[in-house]
């Protein structure tokens, strides 16, 4: 009995890991420590914006993990705006991201006059282990409860 219950949670914890590492697998840009990420407005943006094109180097949306600092170098001859930041010409501009959140910026940088900002809690491995857990645990322990409605092999040579 003790040794259907142990595979069964051993069984349900395999199972737990393997679906945890997949799904964490599309998780994967915040699965770092918080980094300085410096975004460039290269020369020629503000024309090419005019333009309605899109500046090739400039993402439309990012994503970013609790705790990073997103630094905006204007290299363009013109003066540009992200929210609340006012990026000179020539000049840089920091922004904090200190908090969970989704953000939809104005800016002057993109086409559609809209630059999208994803900030998520870091992936750690505390966090791995705990999704790896909260999955194979419960999953372990119902295997376990179905392993006693399947009748136990009988051994043919035990005397009757």
């Amino acid at each position: 009995m003790l040794k259907r219950i142990v595979i069964s949670m051993l069984i349900g914890i395999v199972v737990g890991v393997a679906i945890s590492e997949f799904s964490f697998i599309f998780l994967r840009e915040t699965a770092r420590p918080p980094q300085e990420v410096v975004l460039t407005i290269p020369v020629g943006t503000a024309e090419k914006v005019a333009r309605g094109e899109q500046p090739p180097s400039i993402p439309l949306d990012m994503i970013f993990v609790v705790g990073d600092t997103l630094v905006m170098v204007n290299e363009d001859n013109v003066d540009h705006k992200l929210g609340q930041l006012w990026i000179p010409a020539n000049s840089s501009a920091r922004l904090e991201l200190n908090e969970e959140q989704n953000m939809a910026f104005e800016c002057s940088f993109q086409a559609g006059n809209y630059f999208g900002l994803d900030v998520r809690q870091a992936l750690t491995l505390g966090t791995r282990i705990y999704g790896s857990l909260y999955a194979g645990l419960p999953l372990g322990i119902l295997i376990a409860v179905y392993s006693f409605v399947i009748p136990a092999k009988k051994n043919e040579n035990a005397p009757a």
